[in-house]
């Protein structure tokens, strides 16, 4: 029998009973629909955590005042234990470079009636060389600035729409707390960095901030390593225990009133939520297919037992074993591929409206596949076919002829 004639027998016998057909291959459908949604999301929101990891850059570091709670990372607040000679001291690292202190500026942030409430940093130029910050119109904080204390502020793009909308904010002047600020520029998105959505914040100059909290303290402190984060990382907290009194030789964060972070931590975690989505998506992959195969060897089954007059007769004329072997076993693969190509359709559309409204929210997220992924996933909807037909073909290809022929 021609590869044809097997190919046009086995189409014959899946739009035959076409609901039949469908619901047969819902299980298939749900399954690849799922891992290509899952995969598709997953590539997704990879780009996003690849693009705010590559904007730290790949030397950052970052310490912040204050304790981790529960071994999470979390930091227990209320602690001010970073000085303005601690910056000074660490900028003598020789591990470290580009140091730069951050002070948080507290209050309502508005423009005419509008109101917002974003994250608002005194900052130095140094800090936009170690969070690899750039600007989408107008310029960044300089050392005039600092120098001067002025009055002006740097707006992320999160924090200009929720204060701007459409309208263009450059010269315009936004009241933080009780003071006003001359907007001289807008970064480009950055998504989140050490899990802080740094597309909604507001920088201002870091000497123009002290003046107006009146800190002694410093919140926050960004830097780059000069080599590896381990050597980097030994110093500094060698440094500030030696400054802090902290007997700690155990090497034990809870001891510590500071906690340092590096963009290598975000990597790992990264690596760590690739391979749980991983997991994920394998598992769903799995039960899925599973239980669409159960059910095609099911209803092909069935179709052996309705079909066996026919089955006699082909025999009967002279169909070999073998014929209608492969005659079922294309059927049940038709069936999985064609419910494979439905679900890899239908994951891909409903991955694409999903990454429309989040990208309202999440600037940073565009619509990704993956291509690995859909290909394993329609593979594998075509071996689920292949492995739960065999067992009715290898029925059908066993029945008698005669006896065949005599079912009722």
């Amino acid at each position: 029998m021609r590869i044809s004639d097997t190919f046009s027998s086995a189409l014959k016998g899946v739009t035959t009973n076409p609901s039949r057909s469908m619901l047969t291959m819902l299980g298939i459908i749900i399954g690849v629909g799922s891992v290509v949604l899952m995969s598709a999301i997953g590539a997704s929101m990879k780009g996003v955590i690849v693009g705010q990891i590559s904007s730290l850059g790949a030397k950052s570091m970052v310490v912040f005042p204050g304790k981790e709670e529960g071994g999470g990372g979390q930091v227990m607040a209320g602690f001010n234990s970073l000085t303005f000679d601690d910056l000074e001291k660490l900028k003598r690292l020789d591990s470290i470079d580009t140091v730069a202190p951050i002070v948080f500026l507290k209050g309502t942030v508005s423009y005419g009636r509008d109101e917002a409430s974003p994250q608002v940093l005194g900052v130095t130029p140094e800090h936009f060389i170690t969070q690899v910050t750039d600007v989408e119109e107008g310029r960044l904080i300089d050392q005039t600035d600092i120098d001067g204390a002025s009055a002006v502020a740097l707006i992320a793009p999160d924090a200009r729409q929720k204060l701007f909308g459409e309208s263009d904010p450059m010269g315009k002047r936004v009241k933080i707390g009780d003071h006003l600020f001359t907007v001289i520029g807008v970064t480009k998105p950055l998504g989140t960095q050490f899990f802080q959505n740094a597309d909604d914040r507001i920088y201002v100059p870091f000497s123009t901030a002290r003046q107006i909290t009146g800190q002694k303290y410093i919140n926050q402190i960004t830097m780059n390593a000069t080599q590896g984060f381990d050597l980097a990382v030994s110093d500094i907290k060698y440094l500030l225990r030696q400054r802090h009194d902290i007997d700690n030789p155990d090497d034990d964060q809870k001891k510590d009133d500071f906690i340092v972070h590096t963009s290598e931590e975000a990597g790992a975690i990264l690596a760590g939520v690739s391979l749980g989505l991983t997991a994920f998506i394998t598992t769903i992959a799995a039960i899925s297919l599973l239980v669409g195969g159960i059910g095609i060897m099911n209803i092909m089954l069935v179709s052996v037992t309705e079909r066996t007059r026919e089955i006699g007769l082909r025999k009967a004329v002279g169909a070999k074993s073998r014929d209608i072997l492969l005659q079922f076993l294309t059927e049940s693969i038709l069936l999985t591929v064609i419910g494979g190509l439905i679900g890899m359709l239908g994951g891909l559309a409903l991955a694409f409206v999903i990454s429309v409204f989040v990208k309202g929210i999440l600037s940073t997220y565009a619509f990704a596949v993956s291509i690995p992924s859909v290909t394993v996933a329609f593979l594998m909807a075509a071996f689920t076919g292949l492995v739960f037909g065999i067992s009715p073909a290898r029925k059908a290809a066993a029945l008698h002829p005669i006896e065949s022929l005599r079912y009722e």
